[in-house]
C-alpha cells in the first residue's frame, strides 16, 4: 500500500507544482511590477526549490556527445549492442576517424543495481572514453519491465555479466563500481573455472562489499540488524497498475532513496538552504551545478525483489563469498579458479558506504592469480561517490586505471 500512497502523493503534489512554477515565472518576470517587490526574489526561489525537491524525476540523459582523443574533438554515440529484459549493453562509440586506429583496450563497466540508473556513472564513463572503447551496463527500472518477464536474481546478475563478456570477446576488461564486485568475481569465477575464453584480462573492483564483515559501515549494520523477513514484510512492494511491471515484487527506488537522504540529512538540508540563497542573490552558476546534481541523485529506480533479498541474505547477512559457500545456479563460485585475470581493488579513504578493506578482501579470494596482477589503491580524502567521480578520479585514479589495464593486455 505504501507504494500506491506514493503515487497518489505525487499526483496529489503535480498541481501544487504546477501553481508554484507559474507563480515563480510570473514573480521573476521583469514585466510584471510585483517582480520589484521586496522579497519578490525570495518568494520565487522558495517555488523553485519546492519544486525542485518534490518532484518525481525521469532517467536523465547520459549526455556525452563528445570527447578527447589525443588532442582531437571526437564525436560519441550510445549504441545499443545488447538489448536484455532488466539490462541494456551500451556502446559509447567514438568517431572512427579520430579514435579508430588506436586499438584502444575494451572496458566493460557494470553499473550498480542499487537504486540509482548508470548515468551516476557519468563522470566515471567521460574519463574512460578518452582512453578506452567503454561498454555500459544500462539498468532498467524494474517497474518499466513487462510483468510477464521471468524474474531477475543475483544469479541472473552472473548470466548477464558472462553474456556480456562473451559477447565482447576476449582481452576485454571489466569494471565494477560499488555493489557489482560481488557478481563480477562470481561471474568470472565461473568462467575460470569453464576456461572461457571470453574471461576478462583484468577486472577493477571499486568501492565493493566483498566482505562486509571487515569495517562495516551504516548501510552494512542496517542490512544485518534484522531478519531477511522483516526486509520481505516492509520493503518489498507491488507495482502500482499504472505501469508495464504492473503486480511485479520490487523493492521501489523512493525507499532507497529515502535511505540515502537520511544518512546525511543535514548536508541535504544545508545544501537546499544554499540553493536558496543562490536563487535570491543570482548564484546562476552555483545553482546550476546544485541543479545538476539533485537531478541525477533524485532520480531513482525499483529493484527487483529477488536480487535485493538475495543481495541482503548471501552478501550482507551470511557473507558467503568470502566463506567460500557462494552458489550460482547450484554450482559452488571459487574465486581460486581464477589464474590469468589480473585484479585491481580501489577504496576511499573516508568512504561511508563500503568500509576500507571490504574491497581488499578480493585478493586473499583470488590466491593464485600471480602477484604482479595483483594491485590494491587506497585514495585518500575521498568517500564513495569520490572513487569513482570528481576531480580525484579524473586526476588521481583514472590515470592508475588505464595503466594497470594497458599493463595487463590492453
Amino acid at each position: 500500500m505504501l507504494y500506491h500512497a506514493h503515487e497518489l502523493y505525487q499526483a496529489a503534489a503535480r498541481p501544487f507544482r504546477a501553481v508554484a512554477a507559474a507563480h515563480r515565472n510570473l514573480l521573476l518576470n521583469p514585466l510584471n511590477p510585483f517582480s520589484y517587490m521586496v522579497g519578490a526574489k525570495a518568494l520565487a526561489a522558495a517555488h523553485q526549490v519546492f519544486d525542485d525537491f518534490t518532484r518525481q524525476y525521469d532517467k536523465p540523459a547520459f549526455g556525452l556527445d563528445h570527447t578527447q582523443v589525443d588532442g582531437k574533438d571526437a564525436s560519441v554515440r550510445e549504441v545499443t549492442v545488447v538489448d536484455k529484459p532488466y539490462c541494456n549493453l551500451v556502446h559509447f562509440e567514438r568517431d572512427q576517424d579520430v579514435a579508430g586506429g588506436r586499438n584502444d583496450p575494451r572496458i566493460l563497466v557494470v553499473a550498480p543495481v542499487s537504486g540509482h540508473y548508470a548515468t551516476l556513472l557519468r563522470g566515471t564513463i567521460e574519463t574512460l572514453i578518452q582512453d578506452h572503447e567503454v561498454y555500459v551496463t544500462d539498468w532498467k527500472n524494474s517497474r518499466d519491465v513487462p510483468a510477464d518477464e521471468a524474474a531477475f536474481c543475483l544469479d541472473t546478475y552472473v548470466d548477464y555479466v558472462i553474456e556480456f563478456l562473451e559477447k565482447l570477446g576476449p582481452n576485454t576488461h571489466v569494471m565494477g563500481v560499488c555493489q557489482p564486485g560481488v557478481p563480477i568475481m562470481m561471474a568470472v569465477s565461473l568462467m575460470a573455472e569453464d576456461k572461457n575464453p571470453a574471461a576478462p584480462a583484468s577486472m577493477i573492483l571499486m568501492g565493493s562489499p566483498i566482505d562486509t564483515r571487515i569495517n562495516p559501515t551504516q548501510p552494512n549494520d542496517y542490512a544485518t540488524s534484522r531478519p531477511l523477513s522483516w526486509f520481505e514484510n516492509h520493503a518489498i512492494m507491488r507495482v502500482p497498475p499504472n505501469y508495464a511491471g504492473a503486480g511485479r515484487a520490487v523493492y521501489p527506488g523512493f525507499i532507497q532513496l529515502s535511505g540515502f537522504l537520511a544518512m546525511n540529512l543535514d548536508q541535504h538540508l544545508d545544501a537546499h538552504a544554499r540553493q536558496f540563497d543562490n536563487l535570491v542573490t543570482g548564484d546562476g552558476d552555483s545553482a546550476a551545478k546544485h541543479q545538476a546534481f539533485y537531478e541525477e541523485y533524485l532520480s531513482v529506480m525499483d529493484l527487483p525483489a529477488d536480487y535485493y533479498l538475495q543481495t541482503i541474505e548471501r552478501v550482507f547477512q551470511r557473507h558467503l563469498l568470502p566463506k567460500g559457500e557462494m552458489f550460482c545456479h547450484d554450482r559452488p563460485v571459487r574465486p581460486e579458479a581464477i589464474t590469468k585475470t589480473a585484479l585491481m581493488t580501489i577504496e576511499g579513504e573516508k568512504d561511508d558506504i563500503s568500509g576500507l578493506g571490504q574491497t581488499e578482501a578480493a585478493h586473499d579470494l583470488c590466491a593464485n592469480i600471480a602477484r604482479e596482477k595483483h594491485e590494491h589503491y587506497v585514495q585518500n580524502g575521498v568517500g564513495h561517490y569520490g572513487v569513482f567521480n570528481g576531480r580525484r578520479w579524473r586526476e588521481e585514479i583514472a590515470p592508475r586505471v588505464a595503466a594497470f589495464v594497458r599493463k595487463n593486455g590492453g
